[in-house]
């Protein structure tokens, strides 16, 4: 069992999902590592400055398999450096005479920033693709629903009707920004780092910028064209994205959370074969995955404000928000890999009961009519003094706004019956319409 609740044999697929372990898992993340030490031995190599044979051979052995990784571990805590154990561990198996041609003129920053700039664009990429199944799903459910009258809710309280393609629709788009927020951002994120010391490449002279193209592009990375030792901007903004997609997860969670109670019973989870959800209340149905969404998204947030935090950073090289950041991007990653993993399930097996809906129309009857009989007493007698009216009628006296405004000579009975009658979902209906078209969809 791992030390963290991400890498826990019991829980992990609580806080992360298979994906993303092939990505952070130690032995990954140092095979990652090694790719970037050989792809900067290969780049080097084509401008002469190390010899094409050992630039081979590092890239032959540059294996975490093959290393003494106890070596290795054991290097790192002696020298106190960050990947002086690694780099000795594959000094140990190449030929001596390839040796001193590892590692040539870079630093941890240029190893690790690089890695962040493959993890931004892996990550990032598997986000937009299950990002894009929910969405899919949605806008099903979406056009499904365009017409499903329910109650739509402004501070826990019935408000007015709306229809439930139209509150899933606002999901979808919201959904569908942040897909054009990762498509917009990915060539930025998929960057590499080689910047040496202090960032001016002072290592390699007037070789430095063409090394560094070469070296991003060998690992398919983006050439930065300035060192960003301490702009760490692309990894604040990656972070926040990541955690406004877990935000919005979340959101779609607490719905499903307070639309499952068995008071309101409009909508209900996928229900998985086994599934317990009480030991001791055995006839419960708890929205687990719902509830989950909220507290990923709760962690992801916090995992991204550290990310921003690094915004602010010292001169030319700064530890402070760099190493913050090792702990801080996997983590706000591999929240947002379980939130979009239990997300699609929800989504995709969500369980909607429209006869629920239109029950709880029915029962807050004519008070679900006050915006509309508003909107036309206003025509009759100006918006602040009908606001009034009928805040007199409904909160103070309680009375049928037919009868209570009748009785005031504002409007007969029948006039009051026939504003309030039917559902005024005409234009959220249209609006679901407008999403389902900007996603391509024919409504």
């Amino acid at each position: 069992m791992g030390t963290r609740l991400s890498s826990s044999a019991l829980y992990g697929h609580l806080w992360g999902t298979p994906e993303l372990d092939a990505v952070f898992e130690e032995r990954a993340m140092l095979q990652t590592w090694l790719d970037v030490l050989a792809a900067l031995a290969r780049a080097q190599a084509a401008l002469g400055i190390v010899p094409e044979a050992a630039a081979r051979a590092i890239t032959e052995r540059a294996r975490a398999d093959a290393l003494d990784l106890d070596f290795v571990a054991a290097e790192t805590r002696r020298t106190a450096h960050s990947t002086l154990g690694l780099i000795r561990g594959l000094q140990q198996v190449l030929p001596e005479e390839v040796r001193e041609h590892v590692y040539v003129g870079a630093t941890v920053q240029d190893v690790t920033d690089t890695w962040f700039g493959l993890v931004m664009r892996d990550v990032g990429a598997h986000a937009a693709r299950e990002l894009g199944a929910i969405r899919e799903r949605l806008l099903d459910l979406a056009a499904k629903h365009r017409d499903t009258v329910m109650v739509g809710r402004t501070h826990g309280q019935p408000g007015a009707p709306i229809t439930f393609g139209f509150k899933v629709a606002t999901w979808a788009d919201e959904a569908g920004r942040h897909l054009d927020r990762l498509a917009e951002g990915a060539p930025r994120w998929a960057t590499g780092q080689l910047a040496g010391a202090v960032g001016a490449l002072a290592f390699f002279g007037a070789d430095g910028p063409a090394l560094r193209a070469r070296f991003c592009a060998e690992l398919g990375l983006a050439d930065p064209g300035i060192s960003w030792l301490t702009s760490r901007d692309r990894v604040a903004e990656f972070g926040s994205v990541l955690a406004m997609v877990c935000g919005t997860l979340g959101r779609i969670g607490s719905e499903v959370y307070e639309l499952a109670r068995p008071e309101i019973g409009e909508l209900a989870e996928p229900a998985p074969a086994g599934a317990v959800s009480s030991i001791t209340m055995p006839h419960k149905r708890n929205p687990e995955s719902a509830e989950h969404l909220d507290t990923l998204a709760r962690l992801a947030r916090s995992s991204a404000a550290v990310l921003v935090e690094g915004l602010v950073a010292g001169h030319e090289r700064d530890g402070r928000p760099w190493k913050a950041e090792w702990v801080a991007l996997p983590e706000v990653c591999q929240l947002t890999g379980a939130a979009l993993r239990l997300g699609r399930g929800l989504v995709e097996g969500l369980e909607v009961y429209p006869e629920a809906m239109a029950a709880t129309v029915e029962r807050f009857g004519a008070g679900l009519s006050s915006e509309r009989v508003l909107a036309r007493l206003s025509e009759r007698i100006g918006k602040h003094r009908a606001q009034q009216v009928m805040h007199e009628v409904l909160r103070e006296e309680g009375a049928d706004p037919a009868v209570a405004l009748d009785a005031r000579g504002l409007a007969t009975a029948a006039e009051v019956r026939g504003w309030a009658s039917g559902p005024a979902v005409a234009a959220a209906a249209a609006m679901v319409d407008e999403v389902l078209a900007r996603a391509g969809r024919t409504p």
